[in-house]
């Protein structure tokens, strides 16, 4: 069975509104609950106040469902039969439900509002009914009385209570006190020990902190760049950001380039975050379009807008090598004075290998050389320290030239006028014994008259200290065979001379990389030494090798790498975003180690 449910509502104007639902059930519910059939928004009805029942074609039958009845044609009652065919009306409250039957024998139950809301509410709205209006202060005195309690709370009640305190006090962030509400959060893990100490950077009330604040402890930071160089370098602000810099120039705030712009602070009580990545690409993304001198290529993304690396490599050799900075797409070579093959070296089936077998057990030598077994890292593990012939080279490439009972003398490395004047003085008192075959010979390439076996074996022995000198320093000598040798009379050399190692710890002089961070990978996959057959090949990785774990600061399927990874604005030797002391360490490890090397 159906009925056929009106209901009639007016608009401001007083037009009526007719919406019509169909009701597919035996009964109704009437009330003032959302969750009824017929929902009357009318505090004289109950939540749950009547049914209305279906017994057949003509038939209905209203019930009350609590304590409160109904009308009936005008006669309350809590349970009323009602003949469709002749209709009826029902009130409850203000409103009234007209009971008819139309011509398809549907029941239709007719809603509207005849009268106030409640018997209490005669001439109300219903709006005004449920509303709070006639209690609570007007908007306009509520919004004065929020400003009011702001300026009390907030300014005058902070202000008071900090200019009458106890001068002994230290702001402790444990103690509630007045003008905490002025602080954003905790200082960060850097200066925890600043907390309460709020003059130590707001020296000013009212007025932001400045520059001269943190040079007073931070003494020995120097600037990114010249102040004018920065001002060009930077881009010129839209309207936005001219408005942005007019308001803050207006409360006292300092002008672009302060220390506060990267520098925050009160942001939680863990590290100072690093400098977002658009930080330096506002002025590095586009920087040779507003500086046509600089030498820095743009630089806004390390993905997809970066330069190629350009190490810090020796073009020319000598005492003093020419640097230069050269970039990796031009296939730079390194003049480091060394004969050196690292193909040789990392051969797993050749001589040097077969070598390393043997010497396994004293060495601790797996099947073949590796690069772990010359190549030590420094103490912190970001990068490597120097090649030194006597931890890595000599026990294979012995300096042996003469025996007294159980010892063996060798010749000095690292002071070639000191081994020119050994072997002179052992020859003037009396010809070296030799070490003996047994403690020199190899077999293959290591025996006598081989590429390693030194010139001082069973019938090689040169006659006297001229001989012994010449025959270190040519083909096939101990010394020839790794160094470059200049002999004497050549530009001007009084004697034998050995070109001088250049072996530079650190080659990216304007950016940061930590070996000690990438110890899960392997050598090879950034280093290619197995193919490289020369001394001069500068074995260093290019940008898409890094691109293919690295991309830029919102990468997701890569590893995050903003600037700040790898560059800080004020550069020097230690890592960016560093602690002090740990920054003062790594300045005192060495950069470069030129030193001479010779046999």
């Amino acid at each position: 069975m159906t009925f056929l449910l009106r209901q009639i509502s007016f608009t401001a104007d007083h037009r009526e509104i007719v919406r019509t639902t169909r009701i597919d059930s035996d009964a109704v519910t009437i009330g003032r609950g959302a969750e009824n059939d017929i929902a009357l928004p009318d505090l004289a009805v109950d939540p749950r106040h009547a049914r209305i029942e279906r017994r057949d074609d003509r038939r209905i039958v209203a019930v009350a469902l609590g304590t409160l009845g109904f009308e009936v044609d005008g006669r309350t009652v809590k349970r009323g039969e009602i003949n469709a065919a002749k209709g009826a009306e029902l009130g409850f409250g203000g409103h009234r439900i007209t009971v008819t039957r139309d011509a398809e024998g549907q029941i239709v139950l007719t809603v509207a509002r005849v009268g106030a809301i409640s018997d209490t509410a005669e001439e109300r709205e219903e709006a005004a009914a449920y509303s709070l209006k006639g209690v609570l202060p007007g908007k306009r005195m509520t919004a004065w009385l929020l400003v009011a309690a702001v300026l009390l709370g907030f300014l005058a009640w902070p202000v008071w209570s900090y200019l009458h305190r106890d001068r002994a006090d230290t702001r402790s962030i444990y103690v509630l006190k007045a003008d905490h509400s002025w602080s954003s959060g905790p200082l960060s893990q850097a200066h925890h020990a600043l907390e309460g100490k709020c003059e130590a950077c707001h020296v000013k009330a009212f007025v932001s902190v400045r520059d001269d604040s943190c040079k007073a402890c931070h003494k020995d930071v120097h600037d990114h760049a010249p102040p004018a160089r920065l001002a060009g370098a930077r881009e010129a602000p839209d309207f936005t950001g001219r408005m942005l810099a007019k308001v803050a120039q207006t409360f006292g705030k300092p002008g672009a380039g302060a220390c506060v712009d990267c520098h925050t602070e009160h942001e939680g009580a863990g590290p100072m975050p690093p400098t977002p990545q658009a930080f330096c690409a506002d002025c590095h993304g586009s920087l040779k379009t507003r500086l046509a001198d600089t030498r820095i290529g743009n630089a806004g993304d390390f993905g997809t807008s970066h330069p190629q690396f350009q190490p810090l490599v020796a073009t020319a050799p000598g005492d003093r090598p020419m640097l230069a900075r050269v970039s990796l797409d031009r296939l730079p070579t390194e003049h480091n004075g060394l004969k050196f093959p690292h193909k040789l070296h990392l051969d797993t089936r050749g001589g040097v290998a077969r070598m390393a077998q043997t010497m396994k057990a004293r060495n601790g030598f797996g099947d073949a050389l590796v690069c772990a077994d010359c190549h030590k890292p420094s103490a912190d593990g970001v990068r490597f320290l120097p090649v030194q012939m006597e931890q890595s080279c000599q026990m294979c490439h012995s300096l042996g030239f003469d025996r007294i009972g159980g010892t063996v003398r060798t010749l000095r490395h690292g002071d070639v006028p000191q081994m020119i004047a050994d072997l002179r003085a052992t020859y003037r008192s009396n010809p070296p014994s030799a070490p003996g075959p047994a403690d020199r010979r190899r077999p293959g390439i290591y025996a006598p008259g081989q590429v390693y076996h030194a010139y001082f074996g069973p019938g090689a022995r040169p006659g006297n200290a001229d001989a012994a000198i010449r025959a270190a320093f040519t083909k096939n000598g101990a010394c020839f065979d790794c160094h470059v040798i200049t002999p004497p009379g050549v530009g001007g050399a009084g004697d034998w001379t050995v070109l001088p190692v250049h072996q530079p710890m650190r080659y990216m002089m304007h950016g940061w990389f930590d070996h000690a961070a990438h110890r899960t990978e392997k050598c090879e996959s950034c280093h290619t030494a197995q193919q490289s057959s020369s001394a001069d090949d500068l074995i260093l990785p290019g940008i898409r090798t890094c691109r293919t774990c690295h991309a830029g600061e919102g990468t997701v399927a890569k590893v995050p790498s903003s600037c700040a990874m790898c560059h800080s604005y004020h550069a020097d030797a230690g890592a960016p975003w560093m602690p002090s002391k740990t920054r003062a360490r790594i300045r005192s490890l060495p950069i470069a180690v030129p030193a001479a090397r010779s046999p």
